[in-house]
């Protein structure tokens, strides 16, 4: 019975481990939520299925260092390059949020 019960779980973590595949065309949506604490930059195809996000706590700042324009410029360039590698060339963009680095995460990503 153990070992019944052993392969069903390998079956269940090959079927867990499996990549979820996101068809990426060449124009998508980029959604910025900029809050007082962190900056959070998402960038999605036409449907809403996510290709890249980064936040400024990803790249490695942390406490107020989060909200600054320049956290917000390079997490905005860690998220563009994952999907411009992966074919994204044109975005549009929505902005959500007071946060300061609001400005430095739309410049990046121009």
């Amino acid at each position: 019975m153990a070992k019944v019960q052993k392969s069903q779980q390998a079956a269940g973590a090959k079927a867990a481990a499996k990549k979820r595949v996101v068809k990426v065309d060449a124009s998508g949506d980029a959604h910025i939520n900029a809050t007082f604490n962190n900056v959070i930059i998402s960038l999605t195809n036409k449907q809403g299925q996510l290709i890249s996000w980064s936040s400024a706590g990803k790249m490695g700042f942390k406490g107020s260092k989060k909200n600054t324009p320049y956290a917000a410029q390079t997490a905005a360039q860690d998220a563009a390059k994952v999907a411009l590698e992966a074919g994204l060339k044109r975005v549009d963009v929505y902005v959500k949020g007071p946060g300061a680095g609001r400005e430095g995460a739309i410049r990046a990503l121009a």
